[in-house]
């Protein structure tokens, strides 16, 4: 026996680098300030652990069941960026054009930002749920290449989370004008995003992938 059968560094090293790319913890704190940033330290942490939570459990379920799940349901990887890139766009609406919904359904904002957008799909989106399905399938069986995937997983999600836990230190430095002005960048960047994701999702229904 190799201590591949027990633990794939290569598979670790690539699927940790791509979800990396795919799931960009750095981009993610513009986008995170903009909805946490005038909240308290103990909501952006609390926030910050759900929101990576609920990524990880996202991305858990799909490395599990994923296949057998949009096998199931007949939904390909287009349906889901499709999907994901027209819940992003109405995000990023909301962020440029400062309707957050009012006062009166700000207890259900603050329930609710950890989950969506943030959780998912911006940090579970359709590309990591895709390069997570992928790389189950190049484990094939093999038990220590499952070690590695899971590892990997729980490693970005550990950067993800620690990006946005101390993205405080940010805010000490652009202060309520710049987290309005990060507001606009942000939902710009989504919007791109968004119809990225979306354009992507036309292209794969026209090729049949």
């Amino acid at each position: 026996m190799t201590i591949t059968d027990f633990f794939d560094a290569r598979l670790f090293m690539s699927a940790t680098i791509t979800l990396i790319v795919i799931m960009d913890p750095p981009g993610t704190v513009p986008v995170f300030l903009s909805l946490t940033g005038r909240k308290s330290v103990a909501f952006r942490a609390k926030a910050a652990r759900q929101a990576v939570l609920v990524s990880l459990l996202v991305i858990s379920l799909f490395a599990v069941a994923g296949q057998a799940i949009l096998s199931y349901l007949g939904i390909g990887i287009p349906a889901l960026q499709g999907a994901g890139g027209l819940l992003l766009l109405l995000i990023a609406l909301q962020l440029l054009t400062g309707k957050t919904g009012g006062e009166a359904e700000a207890a259900g904002d603050d329930v609710n930002v950890a989950l969506v957008p943030l959780g998912t799909p911006l940090l579970a989106g359709p590309g990591a749920i895709a390069a997570t399905i992928v790389f189950v399938r190049q484990a094939d069986g093999h038990v220590g290449a499952y070690v590695a995937l899971a590892l990997s997983i729980v490693t970005v999600h550990f950067v993800l989370y620690l990006c946005m836990r101390y993205s405080g230190v940010v805010i000490r430095l652009i202060k309520e004008s710049g987290i309005t002005l990060l507001a606009k960048i942000a939902g710009l960047l989504l919007a791109a995003i968004a119809v990225e994701l979306v354009a992507n999702s036309v292209k794969g229904f026209i090729s049949g992938t």
